[in-house]
C-alpha cells in the first residue's frame, strides 16, 4: 500500500485513503449502486464502534470525516486540526477493516439514498448529466448512475456489502494520502501501524473499454420551465497525451472565466442564459467533454447553433498564437489559486499516486500547459465537432 505525503505547514491536516473501485465495478444490474451504498454504510458500525461513536470521532476535536464515490474511485478521508493524526487513521481503517452494516443502519441508510436518487430527478440540471453518461457510455459498466435504482439498492445486505469491501478494500489497490506539518517518518509509522495488517487478497478489476455509439440528438419531456441541454462527445483518457490540450480548450470555450468563449456568445453578447458551463473529465480509457446550458424552449436551437459555430470556429484555425498565449496565462493562474485548496489539492494527489504511481508537482502540469501548440487545440476542437445531445424540457 503506497503512501503519499505532502508536507505543509498549518493547523489543519488531511489523511484518508484513496481506492480503485468505483460505480465501473458493478458488472451486473442488481449491484448498480453497490460502491456509493458501501461507502456511505462504512460510517453505520464496525466491529469496534456504533454509528454514533463514529460520527463524533473526529467531530469531537473540530474536524470532519467525509467520503464519496466516482465511476472509479472511492475516497474516504478526514480534515481535522493539527495534532489528530493517529486519531484520524485509526479510525479510518477501523471503517475499511471492520465495518460490519449493521441490519437495522442499513434498512435506514437504504430509506437515504432512496430518497437521493428521487432528489435528482427532481433537479434537472443534475440528472441530466447521469442521463447523457448513460447513453454515451451505453452497453458498458461506465453507462449507470452512481447511485444505483431504489430496485438495486433494496437487494444489498449486509453481507453484499461486506463481501465487496473486502474484494475490493485491498490494498495494492489503495493510496493512504496525507497532507500537513507532520514528517514522512512519522506518517509512515502511523499508516503502517494502522493499515498494515490489511491482507485482502487482490481481485482483478474487469473494466472494458465502451464501445462506440451512433451521434444522437435526444429530447426527453419533463415539463420543465425551460430547456436543460448536453452537448458533449467521448475524448481521450487519463492516458491520452492529448488531455493537457483538451483541458484547455474546455477552459477557452466554458471554463469559469466571465471572458469563456461560450460566456461571451450566449450570456453577454445575447442574454440566452444564465451560465454555461464545459468540462473534460478523464478516466483510465476514456473520458468526456460536456457543455450545459438552461435557456428558454424558444431559444434552445439556436443556443446549439452558437455552440456549434463556436467549436467549428476553433477547429478551422480560428486561434493564434497571441490569443492561445492569453489562454494559457490565465488556466495558469486558475491552477496556481486552485492549488491553495489543501483539501482538493491532496485528493488529487491520491488519485495520480494510485493510477501514475507518482505525484506531479504543479510546475510540471503548468509546463505541460505551456507547452500546448496552436495545432493541439485546433486537433482537440476537430474532436468535438461531431457532439450527440440530450434535452430535457
Amino acid at each position: 500500500m503506497h503512501i503519499v505525503h505532502c508536507h505543509r505547514q498549518g493547523e489543519v491536516e488531511y489523511c484518508g485513503v484513496a481506492v480503485n473501485a468505483g460505480s465501473r465495478d458493478e458488472l451486473t444490474a442488481d449491484r448498480y449502486g453497490l460502491a456509493h451504498f458501501v461507502e456511505h454504510t462504512i460510517f453505520k458500525g464496525t466491529t469496534h464502534r456504533k454509528s454514533w461513536h463514529i460520527i463524533n470521532r473526529m467531530e469531537a476535536v473540530g474536524g470532519e470525516l467525509n467520503a464519496y464515490t466516482t465511476k472509479e474511485e472511492t475516497y474516504v478521508y478526514s480534515t481535522f486540526p493539527k495534532g489528530n493524526l493517529r486519531r484520524a487513521a485509526e479510525l479510518i481503517s477501523d471503517l475499511v477493516k471492520r465495518s460490519s452494516f449493521p441490519v437495522t443502519e442499513i434498512d435506514r441508510e437504504r430509506d437515504v439514498v432512496a430518497d437521493e436518487i428521487n432528489t435528482y430527478s427532481d433537479i434537472p440540471s443534475d440528472g441530466i448529466y447521469d442521463d447523457f453518461e448513460d447513453m454515451i457510455f451505453a452497453g458498458s459498466s461506465l453507462g449507470h448512475n452512481i447511485l444505483g435504482t431504489v430496485d438495486s439498492i433494496s437487494g444489498f445486505t449486509p453481507e453484499v456489502c461486506r463481501q465487496y469491501l473486502d474484494s475490493f478494500y485491498t490494498p495494492r489497490q489503495m493510496i493512504f494520502f496525507y497532507s500537513g506539518p507532520t514528517q514522512p517518518r512519522q506518517v509512515e509509522k502511523i499508516a503502517g501501524e494502522y493499515f498494515g495488517t490489511l491482507s485482502f487478497p487482490d481481485r482483478e478489476r474487469i473494466r472494458m473499454l465502451p464501445p462506440e455509439v451512433m451521434q444522437f440528438d435526444n429530447v426527453k419531456e419533463i415539463s420543465s420551465h425551460q430547456s436543460h441541454v448536453v452537448m458533449g462527445a467521448r475524448i481521450g483518457g487519463l492516458f491520452d497525451s492529448g488531455r493537457y490540450a483538451m483541458a484547455l480548450l474546455t477552459n477557452i470555450l466554458g471554463g469559469p472565466g466571465m471572458n469563456s468563449l461560450l460566456n461571451v456568445e450566449l450570456r453577454e453578447r445575447r442574454g440566452l442564459v444564465y451560465s454555461i458551463d464545459a468540462s473534460a473529465s478523464h478516466l483510465t480509457d476514456t473520458g468526456l467533454f460536456t457543455i450545459y446550458f438552461g435557456c428558454d424552449h424558444d431559444d434552445a436551437s439556436r443556443c446549439r447553433r452558437l455552440v456549434v459555430n463556436t467549436i467549428d470556429r476553433i477547429a478551422q484555425g480560428g486561434i493564434n498564437e497571441r490569443r492561445l498565449a492569453q489562454a494559457k496565462r490565465q488556466y495558469a493562474g486558475q491552477l496556481v489559486i486552485a492549488s491553495v485548496n489543501a483539501e482538493q489539492t491532496t485528493l488529487s494527489q491520491g488519485r495520480s499516486m494510485l493510477y501514475f504511481g507518482t505525484v506531479a508537482p504543479l510546475s510540471a502540469t503548468l509546463e505541460r500547459i505551456t507547452a500546448v501548440t496552436v495545432d493541439e487545440i485546433i486537433s482537440s476542437a476537430q474532436q468535438l465537432t461531431q457532439l450527440s445531445v440530450l434535452t430535457l424540457r
